[in-house]
């Protein structure tokens, strides 16, 4: 096989005889090259290099946002023992924070030679159509298709005889095959978020399905033979278009879950009504076909729609309807808004700043909301509610909710209001289109329309700020907008470090025009605080013109005309910009007023690093604005305990920070927010700027506690800040922040427990099952964790986790998913550490939670476990037979 270009040699040790990186991805049967940005490149150098092991691999996962994707796919078939493959796209991010599909449209027809196969995932790719050599897979059990566009289903996708689990969630399935119904052996069954109109009758011949999940589609009706399913417990019909369902469901006998929310439904079979376990929420019932445990509604009203914290999409019909999300977010469609029916997706995203523009002086207020299909127009305004992070006070500031078009932010005409119940701030808005939107606190604006004729415009924060505008002074109409941000000469003190120093309220002038006005604009502004007409000191009276960033301001007293009152100063300009007022001593204005300028722009905040007390290698870690640490620390100090906060800090928001744990205290580096081994925040002053994580070290700790420590540096700033902004301290330490102490204490073995080094890891959750069969460690649980995904409650619940304890899981870590998947498997690890079943039941929840791939994975671990018992065993049966012919020898 040629080298490719660009591939370099990479072939079991380099040329000291040290293990290589290649040593480090063929590990046993398995190779894990997803991680990794190049790993199809990884593989076709290991397939050269050392092809005769990686033949015999097989658990395989590869990146489809890889660019050698192609030339990889081509030695796939020659993996004769392969038995589970992935090849998912979703790593990679677009300049929204989207997962990046992969570029997979097709497989190779020699992949259904790959007899072993019994698992494959290609989620996140770009298929339209499913690879033909996948019916061709005598062994498949487990296929993901999830997250494509495929329209259609072959007819021979009934040949896949072992098939168990199957999805293809979020597809643009229109109809599905009839040879479905041979799928004999399926028990788990995902179309969930797809365009089906209509199910053949031969559904009803899945007669070993468990679970069957038709969710968000646009099914009117379903075929009596579902009633057929007697191995039915979770049926899920929320979000279609259903106006009846049959009453043979009722008689199913191991039903435990029927979810009807969001149809509309207006008549239900009374056997239906009664069911314990079904969910009727969101349909026009009438009073009277209400059964007692629904929510009642008029059939007159707007059918309401609550969507459960799992799910991201709806349908809205021409009847129009009211949604309310989990997160408190609602819509109001008005009846006629959609002339046919619609599926809107969404999902709440971290903001990201390279996309995230914030303007001067903006504050943070939520999350980004993301709603689908994207520049839809609907018929009449769509009605959105967005909660927000209330800020400590909106005086001479306001809430509006801004939205990207694509292109650019602009923002909404917004009102705030307050919900009745909870007290939580909303911002109020209305939309023709779809697209993302966010809430942010800005400086209160002020506009008008010029005409011709001219105007007057003031503004609302100081009256006593006027602008006017003469006739003649445009030939078209332009838009003006005008801000305030008022300076205490408190603050100007401070930060000038001068109590002579005065300024005025900053003004800030702009228009929808770049052509200068064609006569000049009379702008009054209130001498700075404490200077009168009267004892005004012309030679210390500065006027200052700040360019659009506030990079550099102009000292342009000199080219205009002052005129003065006993309170104000009057001058006139063609051009808008930044206009400031400042009365000093001071020689060098221009310098001291971009320093204010830059200094009004930060936060003042310090950093904690709290351990939890029950296990200390939870470490908490959070940026807090100064006002927060005392009321957030007094909140933890039942649960953590750290050193003090750090020293005060000063930073803009949007600004990155990172921190690293150094001095024997380390992460898990696979992790997405980590960034050449250091944790990855975007600081806004107003949002949780907070993880929580688990931490390692290589040191024994059986033998002695670790004192590391976590340091926090700055990363890139916001666009339109210089540099020099963000560095504080001279020097290599230039982007250094703060530094908090970590301390792991010294372990104490267990009763019984061998207090050798090579006896596991930190606590006794991270060593389940017993020597016999092998140990499923700390650094196993991690990589499972790292595969589970959304599936963690049904994985929790499978576990034998309480309703209430997911709920908790979920809710502790609302905003993280890792967290909730690690809270959930280390809270069942801790709980059944001394459970010698422990392992076997991991297997059995995972493959009755439908992933076989990762069970597959937990029996490759303890087999391999066992394999190294058995070896131990045989070496000192060995060393003990050789013992005895010794002695035996010795006494002849």
């Amino acid at each position: 096989m040629a080298e490719l270009p660009g591939l370099g040699d990479e072939r079991g040790e380099g040329a000291s005889g040290a293990p290589t990186l290649a040593d480090s991805c063929l590990a046993d049967n398995r190779l894990n090259l997803d991680v990794y940005p190049d790993g199809c490149r990884r593989l076709l150098q290991l397939f050269e290099g050392r092809r005769g092991e990686v033949v015999q691999v097989e658990f395989l996962r590869l990146s489809s946002n890889d660019r050698l994707l192609g030339a990889a796919l081509g030695i796939l078939p020659r993996l004769k023992h392969l038995k589970s493959l992935v090849l998912k796209g979703g790593h990679a991010r677009d300049e929204f924070g989207s997962c990046r599909h992969g570029s997979l449209t097709s497989l190779p027809p020699d992949i259904g030679s790959l007899r072993c196969l019994t698992h494959l995932d290609l989620s996140f790719n770009s298929l339209s159509a499913l690879p033909s050599c996948i019916p061709r897979l005598p062994s498949l059990r487990v296929l993901l298709v999830s997250h494509n566009s495929l329209v259609a289903l072959p007819e021979d996708f009934g040949s896949l005889s072992k098939l168990t689990f199957f999805s293809a969630m979020k597809n643009q399935l229109k109809d599905l095959p009839q040879s479905i119904g041979d799928l004999a052996a399926l028990k788990d069954l995902d179309l969930s978020e797809n365009a089906l109109e209509v199910l053949p009758e031969e559904v009803g011949n899945l007669h070993s399905c468990t679970q069957l999940d038709l969710s968000g589609n646009l099914l009117s009706s379903i075929p009596d033979s579902v009633g057929n399913l007697k191995s039915l417990q979770r049926l899920h019909l929320h979000s279609n278009l259903l106006v009846t369902v049959p009453a043979s469901l009722a008689r199913l006998p191991n039903l435990s879950r029927l979810d009807l929310q969001n149809n509309c439904l207006r008549a239900i079979p009374p056997e239906i009504q009664t069911l314990p376990f079904v969910h009727l929420r969101g349909n026009p019932l009438g009073e009277t076909e209400l059964p007692p445990q629904a929510e009642r509604s008029s059939a007159t009203e707007l059918q309401r729609l609550f969507l459960a914290s799992g799910e991201d999409s709806f349908t809205v019909t021409s009847e129009g309807c009211e949604v309310i999300l989990a997160c408190g977010i609602r819509f109001y469609f008005p009846p006629g808004a959609a002339s046919d029916p619609v599926r809107i997706d969404f999902r709440t995203l971290e903001p990201d700043p390279r996309w995230v523009k914030l303007r001067h002086h903006d504050v943070l207020l939520s999350r980004v909301l993301e709603l689908q299909p994207h520049g839809v127009r609907f018929q009449q305004e769509v009605q959105i509610w967005m909660p927000y992070a209330s800020p400590q006070s909106l005086h001479q500031r306001e809430v509006v909710v801004r939205t990207f078009s694509g292109h650019s932010w602009s923002d909404l005409r917004t009102q705030v209001e307050q919900e009745t119940k909870s007290k939580k701030h909303v911002a109020h808005c209305h939309v023709l289109h779809f697209s993302w939107f966010l809430v942010v606190s800005r400086l209160v604006q002020n506009e008008c329309q010029v005409p011709t004729e001219g105007t007057l415009l003031f503004s609302s924060v100081d009256p006593n700020i006027k602008v006017t505008f003469p006739p003649g002074v445009t030939e078209e109409t332009r838009n003006v907008k005008l801000q305030v941000l008022p300076v205490s000469a408190e603050e100007i003190a401070e930060l000038t470090a001068d109590a002579g120093c005065r300024a005025s309220p900053l003004l800030c002038l702009s228009q929808d025009s770049l052509v200068d006005f064609l006569r000049p604009v009379r702008i009054q502004l209130p001498l700075p605080f404490g200077v009168t007409g009267l004892n005004l000191d012309r030679s210390r009276l500065h006027l200052l013109r700040g360019d659009v960033q506030g990079q550099t301001w102009e000292d342009i007293t000199s080219q205009v005309v002052l005129e003065f009152t006993h309170l104000y100063a009057v001058f006139e300009v063609t051009h808008f910009s930044w206009y400031w007022l400042w009365y000093t001593t001071k020689t060098y204005i221009g310098g001291i007023a971009k320093k204010v300028y830059e200094r009004l722009r930060m936060y003042q905040v310090n950093f904690i690093a709290l351990q939890r007390k029950k296990d200390p290698e939870q470490v908490l870690l959070q940026c807090l604005p100064k006002h927060k640490v005392d009321p957030v620390l007094k909140k933890l100090q039942d649960r953590y305990r750290g050193p003090e906060p750090s020293d005060m800090v000063e930073m803009f928001e949007g600004e990155q920070f990172f921190a690293a744990f150094e001095r024997g205290i380390s992460i898990d580096m696979d992790r997405p927010d980590c960034v050449d081994g250091r944790l990855s925040f975007i600081f806004y002053s107003h949002l949780k700027n907070m993880k929580e994580i688990y931490v390692t070290s290589p040191v024994d700790r059986k033998g002695q506690a670790v004192k590391g420590q976590v340091s926090f540096y700055r990363g890139a700033v916001p666009e339109s800040i210089p540099e020099e902004a963000s560095r504080r301290r001279k020097g290599p330490d230039s982007l250094w922040l703060a530094t908090l102490p970590i301390k792991l204490p010294r372990l104490k073995p267990r009763w019984g427990e061998n207090p050798s080094p090579q006896n596991g890891f930190s606590f006794s959750p991270l060593n389940l099952g017993n020597a016999e069969t092998g140990y499923l460690t700390q650094a196993n649980l991690l990589s499972i964790a790292r595969r589970v995904g959304a599936d963690w409650q049904t994985i929790g619940l499978n576990l034998g986790l309480t309703y209430q304890q997911i709920e908790r899981i979920g809710y502790n870590n609302r905003e993280d998913l890792d967290k909730q998947i690690l809270d959930m498997l280390f809270s069942w690890a801790q709980q059944n550490s001394e459970d010698p079943d422990c392992v076997s039941k991991l297997i059995k929840a995972m493959k009755e939670s439908g992933r076989q791939d990762i069970a597959d994975e937990v029996e490759s671990i303890i087999e391999l476990g066992r394999q190294k018992y058995r070896e131990s065993i045989r070496r000192v049966g060995l060393e003990q037979e050789s013992s005895t012919e010794d002695s035996a020898t010795a006494t002849m």
